[in-house]
Order: C-alpha cells, then structure tokens, then sequence
C-alpha cells in the first residue's frame, strides 16, 4: 500500500472534489446515483424496490432495452499507437530492480493511465476492432494482471503518477455519453489494487460514482465483461467494494474521509457497483464466488431494523436501503429482521385481541395472547391439523403446546417437541404425503390425487410457525422447493393466479431423482436417431394407487414422438410436469400454508438457500465449537466431571451427538448463528449419582450429577439422552 508520503499527497485533493462538484453541478442530476427497481407482481400489492436481481439481468439484451437505450452509441475516436507487450514490460520491471533507474517504468504508468485513451491503448487486444458485443470486453487481461501485480511493488512517485492519471481520466469523462473505450476503462481501473487503501478512497468514491451513474445499457456490458474475470482477481473487486463501505461506515481513522454529510452517495455508489458484480456471478452456472461472499457482516452492528422500514416506507423514493439490496445482507442479519417483524406482528394482533375482548365490556384472559395448542401423543397429526385449522386467526401469535396429561409447562421446550414429533409422523413414508428418494436424501411431493389438500397446507403452516418463531427443523426437502415457496415472495392478491410455479432445469431435477435426471441427460446427447431408438412421444406415465396413468406433455403429445430435434423441448416439459404440473394442488396448499404464517415483505429479502436454512438450520455439528461457547453453572470447565463429559461427548458417533443436542435442546439441528447462539449450559445437579442427566429444553441447559468416573457418566448420559421423549414438571 501506499506510505505517509502518499498520504499526504492525497490529503491535498480538495482541488479535484471542488472540480468535480463544479462539473456534477453543470449536469444536474443526470448522473446521480440511480435505484434499480422490479416491477410490481401482476394483482398483487405494491413491493418496496430491489436491486435488479440476475433474472432480469439474464433477460437484458440491446433487443429488449427501451429505445432510449438504443441511441447508437456515439464513435469511438482513435487511439495511440502502443507496441509494448508483456514480455517488453516485464523486461523493463528487471531492469529497473536490478539498476535501481525506474524511469522506463514511470514513464509507462504515468503515459497509461493518463486517460481513457491510453488506458486502451495499452490494454485493448486489438485497437482496430471495436469490440462492441457483451462476449468479449476486448481487455487484455494477462497484460492487466502483469501491470498490477508489479505496482505495488514500485516506488512512491510511480503509484502518485498513476492516481494522478486517473484523476484526470476521471474529470475528461465526467460528461457526454460513454464509448465502449470508457466502459473498457473502467473494468480495467475498478480492477487496481491502489483502491485497497483508504488514502485513495475519495479517488476511489467518484470512479464509483461514475460506474453507478451509467445507464442501463451500459450497465448491461459491464455486468457481461465482468464475469469473464478470473476467480481471483473478481474475489479481490467484491472484497474492496465490501471493504470501502465497511470502513466509510465504521472508519478506524475518521480523519482520513471527509464528513459523511459531504458524501452521502459514496455507499449507495459502492452498492450499486457491488450490484452488478452479483447480477454478473449469478450468470455463471456454477457461480464465480459463493453468494455468501458478498455478505457485509459489517451490516450486522446497523441498526436494521431502521434500514427494512426505511424500505418498506420510502421503497418508490430515492431514498438509499441496504434492503434494496439484499445480497449484502447476512443470514444472521436477515435472521434478526425476520424475528423482529415477528415479534413486531405477534405484539400487534396479541394488542388487538386485547383491544377487541376489551370493547365487548369481556374479561381478558392471558391465554388470548397465544396460539394455544393442545393435542394427545396417540393422536398427534389429527389433533394439530383441528387445532391449526380453528384457529386460523391466531396463527400469528406466539406458539404455546400443552400435551394432554402431560405437567409439562411450554417456555419452549414443549413446542420444539411438538415440531419433531409432528414432522417425523408427517414425512413417514406410510403416511403417503411425500416420496423420499434414496438416491439423493430427500422428500418430494407425492403426486397421488385426492380430495383434500388441507394436510399440505398444515405442513407449510409449520414450516411458517418454525420460521415465526425461530424453531429449526428437520425437514429434507431439495433446494427447488424453497425457489417455489418464493414464487412469488409475496402472496398474489388476485386467488387466480399460478402459486408455486417457477422455472426447473434438468439440475433441479438431480437433486431430487438423480437417476432419471441422468437417463435424460443421456437422451440430450444421444448421438443415434432418438426417433428410431427410443420410439417415445411426449407422454408420460405415473403408477398411482396400482394403477398406471398417463398424461400428456402437450396437446395430442401422445401422437407426437420425441426426435432429435424435439428432445430439449421434451425435457424441458418433463421436468416441469415432475415438479411443477404433476404437485400443483399439493404444492399451492402447502404455499398458502406457509404464507399464512410468514406472509411478511422480509421474505423479499431472502434466497431459496437461505430460506432452507432458516428452516432447518444446519446439519452440520461441530461439538468442538459447542465446547468452547458452553456456560457453567455450579461447575468450571477445568472439573474433572466436565473434562469426564467432553471426553465422552467428543468421542461419540454422529447419531449419538444428535441425540445428546435434541435431548438438551430439543431440536437436533444448529440455528444460523452456529453452536455459540445455542446458549447451552452445564448446571451442576446435586441429586445422587444414580440419577440420570436431566434437561431443561425451554433453556438449552443440561443438569448433570457430579459422576466418578467417565464410564459412568458415558453409561447414564447414553441412557438419558436414548429415551427423551415426554416432559415432566420438577
């Protein structure tokens, strides 16, 4: 990075604010960071804005752009004549380490990043092709990588030199419309490493402004441009740009940036930047970086509760959320606004139960504060489907289970064992509702007939009340369902309108029925005569009740065989009936289910994957992690019973710590926040030695007698935890 000298150097650019302010002012506000918003769902109510999401982007083409957007774009005038090659400027890199004479080396920089021009003039591959299609930038992106990587590692008055050049790049293309050689420019300059450093943040800011400020169009190309970088250097870009809002909002050394009321626009800027660096990972199938790259864990110490109703108020105003976009948001940040909408909503409807017993001159009961669940164990699904069903109204108060004949009294516990019990009857294979699939681990929608749907609405009505109230399940369903359940996010006002439905691939499929999947990528590449060979039209055949059933793919798709040129369209309709045509009815009730619970605008904030984990946590139990986050009670770490008892526990199987977290915790699944946000506890029981562990699940806390010996601990500990269903009350 760049030393005190550079920083000083940078401290006197009051100068360039100034010109840049005098010319931003020339323009109004044409080139004032703009939001990028998606349309209204048809019939449905109006939603806070986002950002673009991939969906659209993939969409985008200079064919369906507005004619505005069509404007032909303005000549590219000619650039200088540059000849040094990577090999010519590696070999002047030498030279100047070895004799210590770095003006060839200054000389390039200081020519090269002069302006737009000569930025493209030293890095476009050709300088007579125009290069104006979004599959190649044009860019010569080893040459890009070489000169980079050697900056920083030049002396002071050679990385000044090229911060200068980009100053006065960045004034000449302050106005007029952009040419292919400016977006090119700016690809190659959001790709310099100087950025990392704060001392270049106000530098960095209006380069930022710049690119946000750019239309639609030519937003389009860089988004194109950009997922051609390699892993590496993308990674370092999203990195930087997470970094610069990080410290613009918490800055180490205030100093260093001017007022936050003097720049208002360098996060939205930063935002919208990072923006098009999602809506570009997002068109690589696999992606370039994990979605969860782009989290800005710095979000996490905001108030966001402040930020989502920022959105939810100002949404059609140009008014700047982070809730616009919702890929910087961490799970864990999601989490907390989801629970806080929540809790926000329980109090609401709890206040007007109150207000309405109230004004009926009635005595208030603590009980009509709750959804109040009472069922027997013998009749578990039937009861909870009756009590779900009366009380529809009360679904969005907080969730109280009382078993009947059981003392147990519910601060959590009970409901966790209610959950588990539920689903683990409701997923049974002998109960019909859903298929599990071998292969791939997991429950699909059984596609039988039938008369009533209203079983599927209760299972989507739990899924919802776990979410509602921040209870994790173990459910198995692919990662298709949870792009379903959001399709549409909000529920459509219109009751005619398709629930459910969104678009499958053939990689869909595989999660749920790999070996069919396979059978059918194999008809894609079959290089015989499909017509002949296979001798399929577009039907299909499903066994329900012992009876064979077949259905059309299309109209007449049993008189219509499947041929070479025809089978990606028969794929295509196959895999839809599977998971979208063939479940419609089961899926929308289990829709309507969910979304009668969680109906809330938070849930635009989500993707499918994080919707999953919401649910269900994660599978993934690391007891070490457990240990270390662990609270004593009556006991310290260092006792010879707790060094006994994470002997034992460490050393169990996987089903055995599953067993040991679900009879502590009730539930054996790990929340968002990881094993620390458990808040388990180790109390010391002075009962007998001949007593089993007990625990309090309401507490996530195990009482544990002082054993004698690991043995004996291993014994009672694998007995306590192996027959943990039922509650009593101490």
């Amino acid at each position: 990075g760049l030393e005190e000298g550079a920083k000083n150097q940078f401290s006197t650019f009051s100068n360039f604010i100034t010109t840049i302010n005098q010319k931003k002012e020339g323009i109004g506000n044409r080139n004032s960071p703009t939001q990028l918003v998606i349309p209204n769902i048809k019939n449905g109510r109006d939603l806070p804005p986002l950002c673009l999401d991939v969906r659209q982007k993939q969409r985008m083409s200079i064919d369906t752009l507005p004619q505005e957007l069509k404007a032909p774009f303005p000549p590219e005038p000619s650039l200088p004549t540059r000849t040094k090659t990577v090999k010519d400027f590696q070999d002047d890199m030498e030279k100047s380490k070895a004799s210590g004479d770095w003006k060839a080396v200054h000389n390039f920089y200081s020519t090269t990043f002069d302006s737009f021009l000569e930025i493209n003039a030293a890095f476009k591959k050709d300088t007579n092709s125009p290069f104006n299609t979004i599959e190649d930038s044009g860019i010569d992106a080893k040459f890009v990588n070489v000169v980079y990587d050697a900056l920083l590692n030049t002396p002071q008055d050679v990385q000044k030199s090229v911060l200068k050049g980009i100053i006065n790049g960045l004034l000449q293309e302050w106005t007029g419309p952009r040419t292919k050689d400016d977006l090119r420019a700016y690809c190659i300059l959001l790709q310099n490493p100087q950025f990392s450093n704060t001392s270049t943040y106000v530098i960095y800011a209006h380069l930022l402004r710049q690119i946000a400020a750019l239309t639609e169009a030519d937003h389009h190309f860089l988004v194109h441009w950009s997922k051609k970088i390699s892993q590496k250097r993308f990674k370092q870009v999203v990195d930087r740009l997470l970094q610069f809002i990080s410290l613009r909002l918490f800055p180490a050394k205030p100093e260093e940036f001017p007022p936050m009321v003097k720049c208002t626009w360098w996060i939205p800027s930063a935002t919208k930047v990072l923006a098009l660096f999602n809506a570009a990972n997002s068109l690589i199938s696999p992606p370039i970086i994990s979605y969860t790259d782009f989290y800005n864990s710095t979000l996490d110490h905001i108030d966001l509760m402040e930020e989502y109703h920022n959105w939810q108020c100002y949404g059609n105003s140009h008014r700047f959320s982070f809730c616009q976009y919702p890929f910087i948001i961490s799970i864990a940040a999601k989490k907390v606004i989801i629970q806080r909408d929540s809790e926000q909503q329980m109090i609401s409807i709890a206040r007007q139960s109150l207000v309405d017993k109230v004004s009926r001159r009635q005595k208030p009961d603590m009980n009509m504060l709750f959804l109040n669940v009472k069922v027997r164990r013998t009749h578990l699904v039937s009861d909870s489907l009756d009590e779900l069903a009366r009380k529809k109204a009360d679904l969005k108060k907080k969730l109280k289970v009382t078993f009947v004949g059981e003392a147990g009294l519910d601060m959590g516990g009970l409901t966790k064992e209610w959950f588990l019990l539920l689903i683990r009857q409701i997923f049974h294979p002998d109960y019909g509702m859903f298929t599990y699939h071998k292969d791939s681990q997991c429950h699909w929608f059984s596609s039988f007939k039938c008369d009533n749907y209203s079983e599927f609405r209760l299972v989507g009505a739990l899924m919802g009340l776990a979410v509602y109230n921040s209870i994790t399940l173990d459910i198995r369903f692919p990662p298709c369902c949870y792009k379903k359940l959001l399709s549409p996010p909000i529920v459509p006002c219109d009751h005619n309108t398709l629930v459910g439905i969104c678009g499958v691939t053939l990689d869909d499929l595989f999660q749920i029925m790999p070996e069919l999947a396979h059978g059918l990528s194999e008809l894609l590449s079959y290089e015989g005569n499909v017509e002949e060979d296979f001798y399929s039209t577009f039907q299909v055949f499903q066994e329900e009740f012992g009876v064979i059933k077949s259905y059309n793919l299309k109209p007449n798709g049993d008189k219509i065989p499947v041929t070479n040129r025809n089978r990606k369209e028969y794929v295509q309709l196959y895999v839809d009936f599977l998971l979208n045509r063939s479940i419609y009815k089961q899926f929308a009730a289990f829709y309507y289910g969910f979304h009668s619970v969680c109906a809330s605008y938070a849930l635009l904030l989500l993707r499918p994957e994080e919707v999953e984990i919401l649910v269900c946590g994660s599978p993934e139990l690391d007891m070490s992690a457990l240990q270390r986050s662990t609270q004593y009670e009556g006991y310290q770490k260092t006792d010879l019973t707790i060094r006994y008892f994470w002997d034992v526990v460490l050393g169990f199987s996987l089903d055995l710590q599953k067993k040991l977290l679900h009879f502590a915790t009730g539930s054996d699944r790990v929340p968002v926040g990881g094993m620390a946000d458990l808040n388990f506890k180790i109390s010391k029981s002075e009962t007998s030695t001949n007593w089993l562990p007990v625990a309090h699940t309401c507490f996530n806390q195990l009482c544990l007698p002082p054993y004698k010996n690991k043995k004996e601990l291993k014994q009672k500990l694998i007995i306590g935890i192996s027959n943990a269903e039922g509650f009593g009350l101490e």
